[in-house]
């Protein structure tokens, strides 16, 4: 029979030629070990913090174009699989030593909320289940994604379950000294990881389908980073310093780690420190504090360099260039000189968005075009928000942070450069390294540029255009959230008529009033919005590129809600 010591995994994290890498929580300390039917194999010892036990196991010497099952074993006691499960065997797929032709699938979708939660609330079917469950239906490997990106808010703090409340209740003898529902420790986090990761189907379809994540607000805290005001007025929570550490630590180990290649793992001088240490609690401790203080010198980009952990990360499948970012930690939030990304950390953009590939995504958490309406208000909200007159400034302040105006739009800097960064890519005006801008020689224009993002509860996509550019790589943003959650119904006709030419216009004059510049590229709708749980794969075939977004029905089935083509080829 299986150990009862596998705790949650195994997580298939990351393929990278013929390495691969298995995230595990273990029940106590132990010497975990991974191996596939073709001999390949690994081994790791746990690592504890906060009385929690986990390993990241690097499986070596997997076969080039290979499909494999693998068992994990503890202290070599089998933990996986669980045969009385029914469920097909989980496998490590691996891509071909050159993978240049073959086709990249990447399933992507944001916020979800367990399925406990549908004891409390009336949630539509969880997407990500009836995904998973299609694929046992018919186990081909072939048509199966070749990465899982989730874009935020895989777990949510302040949002729990009623079976988290009630070990809340059970275990606070002060509950004046946090939010009576809304978990604040490490430990509390683990078990919000603990209750979405073992739903059945999830915990198959992540121990098959290679994943990567970003958090969002709710991982933390909802509207997370809104503004400098909204940092301050936090901090005098007297259970804040507690909450923010316990969040960012849990994250590094539950959703971050996992993001690492095998060689990024081997460099990260955190993990370093947390497998050396006999008890790595202190070191997670003071690295999240550390990293909350950091966000405070964004703005410096000496400092920053200096003593900044970098949530942001970059792969390549094939000829995708995949650059995941990260919208929450690091903001800049001083007025008049917001950004999304510290200058330290668009510098390392840039320096991985130029390259030569076919494709460029961009994982997002937040959209960078948002409904058009919507997109005009906070342009207009931000401006206000900066301005002389103090009870302007104050007033606009209170409505940032009450409508939650906080996406790209409110961060116009960053909202520019990110079009100015794709008008050059798409163009072939990207220059190489050593090169002039204009003196070539160039990067190649890529044959499509995706924004992935969530957020919103809504899914679409949206085309940008570029007038006078010269820009021939088609650039498309790509919504799609939530996977199990759903919008305010009284929210929806406000964000139907967000895509509307008249209120667009009428925001646009309201943005214009207050001394917004026009934007420098304009976007239309080209599918959605689309308002049930959905998630959604973006497939590139040679130079060609296509989206899915595929909705749940009310059996938990799924069914297509938009097919866009995005690039020809």
């Amino acid at each position: 029979m299986p150990s009862s010591r596998l705790l949650i995994g195994p997580l298939l994290r990351r393929v990278v030629g013929t390495r691969a890498t298995v995230w595990v929580e273990t029940s106590g300390p132990a010497v975990v070990t991974v191996r596939t039917a073709d001999g390949a194999r690994g081994s790791a010892a746990t690592f504890t913090a906060y009385d929690h036990h986990y390993a990241l196991v690097v499986v070596e010497g997997l076969t080039p174009a290979s499909t494999t099952s693998y068992e994990v074993l503890i202290d070599d006691e089998l933990a996986w699989p669980v045969p009385e499960s029914g469920f097909p065997a989980s496998v490590i797929r691996t891509r071909a030593a050159d993978d240049r032709e073959q086709p990249v699938r990447l399933l992507f979708g944001s916020c979800r909320e367990t399925t406990q939660h549908s004891t409390a609330r009336r949630l539509p079917p969880d997407a990500l289940d009836a995904y998973a469950r299609r694929m046992m239906a018919d186990p081909d490997p072939a048509t199966w994604p070749d990465l899982l990106v989730l874009l935020g808010d895989q777990v949510y703090a302040d949002v729990t379950s009623p079976t988290v409340r009630k070990l809340l209740r059970r275990r606070r003898r002060r509950p004046k000294d946090a939010p009576a529902t809304q978990v604040v420790s490490f430990d509390e986090y683990t078990k919000l990881y603990l209750e979405s990761w073992r739903d059945p189907e999830i915990r198959w379809l992540l121990s098959t389908v290679p994943s990567v994540m970003i958090f969002d607000d709710h991982e933390v805290i909802d509207d997370w980073n809104t503004s400098a005001s909204w940092r301050a007025d936090m901090r005098r929570q007297p259970w804040w310093a507690e909450r923010i550490r316990s969040g960012l630590a849990s994250y590094w180990v539950y959703q971050h780690l996992g993001n690492l290649s095998p060689d990024e793992i081997a460099a990260d001088p955190v993990y370093a420190k947390v497998t050396a240490a006999e008890d790595a609690t202190g070191v997670l401790h003071e690295f999240g504090e550390r990293v909350d203080t950091e966000a405070d010198v964004a703005h410096d980009t000496e400092r920053w360099r200096a003593v900044q952990y970098q949530w942001s990360y970059a792969l390549d499948l094939g000829r995708t260039r995949l650059v995941m970012l990260d919208n929450r930690s690091s903001r800049v939030l001083e007025a008049g000189n917001r950004a999304m990304l510290p200058a330290g950390e668009w510098s390392w953009f840039l320096d991985r968005a130029h390259g030569v590939y076919d494709h460029l995504v961009v994982g997002a958490s937040l959209p960078w075009l948002l409904p058009p309406g919507i997109h005009h208000v906070e342009a207009w909200n931000e401006k206000l928000a900066d301005s002389g007159r103090p009870w302007v400034a104050r007033v606009s302040e209170r409505l940032r942070r009450g409508w939650d105006l906080e996406h790209w739009a409110s961060f116009r800097r960053s909202f520019d450069a990110l079009g100015e960064l794709f008008a050059r890519l798409g163009s072939g005006r990207a220059a190489r390294p050593g090169a002039r801008v204009g003196a070539g020689p160039a990067y190649p224009a890529p044959a499509s540029i995706s924004v992935l993002s969530g957020d919103v509860h809504h899914s679409y996509v949206a085309r940008a255009r570029f007038a006078d550019r010269g820009v021939r790589t088609p650039v498309h943003q790509l919504t799609c959230s939530p996977i199990h959650n759903q919008v305010p119904a009284a929210m929806r006709p406000l964000m139907r008529l967000g895509w509307n030419p008249g209120p667009a216009a009428a925001t646009r004059a309201l943005a214009r009033s207050a001394g917004v510049r026009k934007p420098s590229v304009r976007w239309k709708k080209l599918a959605g919005p689309y308002f049930g749980n959905a998630v959604a794969t973006l497939t590139h075939q040679g130079r060609s590129a296509d989206v899915v977004i595929e909705g749940t029905t009310s059996d938990g089935d799924l069914r297509t809600v938009a097919r866009q083509r995005l690039a020809e080829g």
